[in-house]
């Protein structure tokens, strides 16, 4: 969990007593996981064409060198409208669905209520949004999620 996040977070303790039934099945889950990561061959032309904007939401008290370094590689190399919307209080294990559901909510309804204008030919093709573009370099993004922009 530590990798997950900022290195000044604390994390809460495990809770008290024993670990749930269903952690038992993690490590075989998590080699699966990898397994299939290693085998999976992912279609990054398909992916690359994808042309409506996608929505990213990041915690800010996230690692910032792992998911920040995600969002750059995907607004750089994959999606050229790409908006990315940061939770200053949240990361990986606080996350805004789960703790800021109402904001998420209200951001979502907006994005997908631009996209349909955009689709449409508006001119006002998602400029009110924090917006992450080609030219944005992952130390920006990187700066951004420290607070150092």
């Amino acid at each position: 969990m530590r990798l997950g996040v900022k290195s000044d977070i604390v994390l809460p303790p495990p809770p008290p007593g024993p670990p749930p039934p269903w952690m038992a099945k993690r490590p075989a889950g998590i080699k699966a996981f990898l397994r299939t990561f290693r085998s999976y061959d992912l279609d990054r032309a398909r992916l690359a064409a994808f042309r409506p904007p996608v929505f990213f939401a990041l915690g800010g008290l996230s690692n910032p060198d792992d998911y920040g370094e995600i969002a750059g590689r995907l607004a750089r190399v994959f999606f050229p409208d790409f908006h990315l919307e940061v939770f200053p209080r949240r990361h990986h294990f606080d996350p805004p669905h789960r703790m800021e559901p109402v904001r998420l909510a209200e951001l979502l309804q907006r994005h997908w209520e631009q996209a349909e204008r955009s689709r449409a030919g508006r001119a006002d093709n998602f400029s009110t949004m924090p917006r992450v573009t080609l030219e944005s370099s992952t130390e920006e993004i990187l700066d951004d999620l420290r607070g150092d922009r």
